[in-house]
């Protein structure tokens, strides 16, 4: 049976069309909402992260126009996902007129209701983001799994279309991850057998993540046998298991912040379903990101999640002041903040050949030409890239990524797991 949450005499008001008309059209939003998810009662949140700034047609654009034009305004920090354009570089874009035209008015929309043109996927990279246990509304599927899992803050997996609604009402309806009993471990990945020997890098931790997203599907994965890992290591797992499955939480025993034990993310451990990761596996699935097999190469694709302040300078280094091959495009996706932060590093790339793309990705805009050859370290671009462009992938580490950009062709070196 399907029940209406129960709602403050402020929630009642948004509702009626007391405080506006756009607060009422998102307060529908999330009433409706919450009957689908079962949620009781609605929650306030501290912030959003808006992923509908996409231009997907005319109907993304009526809607964020449509809220505008009620009056609509967010009352929480907001910040942006990626848009359908690099504004700060619109000459990348080989797309058609309406599109471009749709996107700049799709972002306008959202600046004019009072978000921050941040245009990351990755606001967790940003100076100031969520707290532990804080209750945030944010889509944009690695941004999620970010929130929850390393930083410990609370956010359901939110579409398109109600995240803006909780920015502008600052309610949201309590469901999800949000709830205690939603974030314990449902299955259990025993890594300790294939991180014996080499050091855990970036690819590794993609390769797993892809892993633990087909096998977890929907639910809450707790991972055994890693002892330390950094943002990036654990941003780039998080990214590949919510593009291979629902993931919107992972605990990481003795590295995420409420995983100090098994015990205290699955206080029951009787129906707690057990995979254990071998370097079988982990070959098949790094094999398995790679939809071609040639040494022929178009373009290297670098940065999805959009790359860190230290993912840059390690490309900075990995290159060495070596050109890139004359033939081969190199683009790295970032947010404007990192294009900021490292000014004169990103100069110093850009001398050597590298094209830095803000404000979207090569994945979801029309920046590269399909039909090529396209190289990339990220299991989440290799994943939706042959299908969102055309273009045949090989999957391989970043070094991988470097040599062939330089050499012009691919050059890989098979991982020792």
């Amino acid at each position: 049976m399907i029940r209406d949450p129960r709602l403050t005499t402020e929630d009642q008001a948004m509702l009626r069309g007391e405080l506006g008309e756009a607060r009422a059209m998102a307060m529908r939003i999330l009433v409706c909402m919450a009957r689908a998810t079962g949620a009781e009662r609605m929650t306030d949140i501290s912030g959003a992260h808006i992923d509908g700034t996409l231009y997907l047609g005319e109907a993304s654009l009526d809607f964020a126009g449509r809220l505008r034009d009620l009056g609509g305004r967010v009352v929480v920090p907001t910040t942006l996902n990626v848009s359908s354009l690099d504004l700060l570089h619109p000459e990348l874009f080989q797309g058609d007129d309406r599109t471009r035209k749709g996107a700049r008015a799709t972002a306008s929309a959202y600046l004019d209701m009072g978000a921050s043109p941040t245009w990351t996927c990755a606001p967790y990279q940003l100076a100031s983001r969520p707290g532990f246990g804080e209750r945030v509304a944010w889509g944009e599927s690695n941004a999620i799994v970010f929130a929850n899992s390393v930083l410990g803050a609370r956010t359901p997996r939110f579409g398109d279309f109600a995240d803006i609604a909780a920015a502008i009402t600052g309610r949201a309806p309590e469901f999800g991850l949000y709830l205690d009993e939603h974030r314990r471990a449902g299955v259990h990945f025993d890594v300790s057998p294939t991180v014996q020997a080499p050091p855990l890098t970036e690819e590794f931790f993609a390769v797993l993540g892809i892993l633990i997203g087909r096998e977890s599907g929907s639910e809450v994965p707790v991972i055994t046998g890693i002892e330390s890992a950094d943002e990036d290591h654990l941003k780039v797992l998080g990214a590949a298991a919510a593009t291979s499955g629902a993931v919107g939480l992972f605990h990481m025993v003795g590295v995420t912040p409420e995983a100090p034990s098994l015990a205290s993310v699955a206080p029951d451990q009787t129906n707690l379903r057990r995979v254990t990761i071998t370097g079988k596996v982990m070959k098949q699935a790094y094999r398995s990101l790679s939809s071609i097999e040639t040494t022929t190469l178009h373009t290297v694709n670098l940065g999805t999640p959009h790359y860190s302040t230290h993912q840059i300078t390690r490309l900075k280094n990995l290159l060495g002041g070596r050109r890139i091959h004359p033939e081969v495009k190199l683009y790295v996706n970032t947010g404007r903040d990192t294009l900021v932060a490292l000014s004169e590093v990103i100069e110093t790339l850009e001398e050597v050949g590298v094209t830095f793309v803000t404000d979207t990705c090569t994945y979801v805009t029309s920046i590269i030409p399909s039909g090529g050859v396209a190289m990339t370290d990220s299991a989440k671009w290799a994943y939706y890239a042959p299908g969102n462009l055309g273009v045949a992938v090989v999957f391989g580490s970043t070094a991988d990524c470097v040599e062939s950009a330089v050499a012009g062709r691919i050059i890989k070196a098979e991982p020792d797991w």
